[in-house]
């Protein structure tokens, strides 16, 4: 993916899954991914433990997706990656609550210390695609078993096997490392339970026509909202429930009315799983829970943050994450980035990410759209 610095909305890019060989899910090929473990961009200024808990539990959260997002023109950002976390706890995805999720921007020059000046060979490489994943090659730096994110912390017996803290090595403990600890068993390449399924995330652009179809969307659900709202309130009423009822009425239909354009936008492309469209409008769910430009804070550089990219609903099913009870789950994930898109001193730069939900009465609508 690319994008302009003028920021002008040329066009939206669609995110779709594909299975890919793993060795092109690594970080040396500049992969958009969803699932497995991340592959970082900047092997320095990875976020920690503390970064990378849930708001809300304080538990680790996994890894979920990135999309590799250069800015033509900038040299800062010849190479730019966003990587997308979130807890992976049901109960913490309260109605319109982000604080399970977190999005990290790692950026470099196109001559950098991690990779080289010229773009990565098609053919897979000799060396073992697996090295990225318990040890990054160039900075040292370990990473947990589990998660792939930093750990220092070793096993005591068989001190092969690092990670990030005490909750992912008694995970792992428990998954298999109990009985393959200091035996010739012992693998660094087996999958993480913790994980979500890997895919390769391809993108195309969206069709112009499906485009244009807003403006009549717009209008169709002018003229509904117009014939709900002047319906005549029943003579026996007061004068403040006919405006408690118009008001309702008024909600319910702009709550319906945004949810059935944000459905005939997808319906070309159902199984789209990402909108990419730097310094674009966000596709909403609802008419509840859209952020003011004073809901999204600005950069700590002092540069607004505008929109990049939203996750779809559709990628909850290939998580495998659906459950009768409490379980993970989004109207739309929303991510805003610095404007500027600055440099942080090689570290992992913090950026805001937006959950809004399904309001209540239309989720059973868009679990079987």
């Amino acid at each position: 993916m690319s994008s302009d610095t003028n920021m002008a909305s040329a066009e939206v890019t669609l995110g779709f899954l594909e299975e890919a060989e793993p060795w092109r899910l690594r970080s040396p090929q500049f992969p958009s991914k969803v699932g497995g473990k991340p592959a970082w961009l900047s092997q320095t200024g990875i976020p920690s433990l503390p970064a990378l808990a849930c708001e809300i539990c304080r538990l680790p959260m996994v890894f979920l997706l990135q999309v590799y997002a250069p800015i033509s023109g900038q040299d800062r950002s010849f190479h730019r990656t966003l990587f997308l976390f979130c807890c992976k706890t049901p109960e913490c995805y309260a109605h319109n609550d982000s604080r399970c999720m977190k999005v990290f921007r790692s950026q470099l020059h196109r001559r950098n210390e991690f990779y080289s000046f010229d773009p990565p060979p098609d053919d897979e490489p000799p060396n073992d695609p697996e090295q990225y994943q318990c040890v990054l090659p160039v900075s040292g730096v370990k990473l947990c078993w589990v998660c792939g994110c930093p750990g220092n912390k070793a096993c005591s017996r068989c001190h092969t096997v690092t990670y990030c803290g005490k909750h992912h090595q008694t995970l792992h403990w428990k998954h298999t490392h109990k009985k393959e600890c200091c035996s010739s068993q012992a693998s660094t390449v087996t999958t993480s339970p913790f994980l979500f399924p890997e895919s390769e995330l391809v993108t195309e652009p969206e069709e112009e026509e499906e485009r244009n179809k807003e403006d009549t969307t717009e209008a169709e659900g002018g003229e509904d909202t117009q014939r709900i709202v002047d319906c005549p309130s029943l003579a026996d009423e007061s004068a403040l429930l006919e405006r408690d009822l118009e008001e309702m009425a008024m909600h319910e239909t702009e709550d319906n009315k945004v949810f059935q354009r944000f459905k005939k936008k997808i319906a070309a492309e159902p199984h789209q799983v990402l909108r990419y469209d730097r310094g674009g409008s966000p596709l909403w769910v609802s008419s509840q829970h859209i952020p003011s430009d004073q809901d999204i804070p600005p950069c700590t550089c002092g540069a607004r943050r505008i929109f990049e990219f939203q996750v779809m609903p559709q990628l909850l099913n290939s998580l495998c994450v659906d459950s009768t009870g409490a379980s993970i789950d989004w109207g739309t994930l929303v991510v805003y980035t610095c404007s500027d898109s600055c440099n942080h001193d090689d570290q992992y730069c913090p950026e805001v990410i937006w959950k809004q939900d399904f309001s209540s009465d239309l989720h059973t609508q868009s679990k079987h759209s």
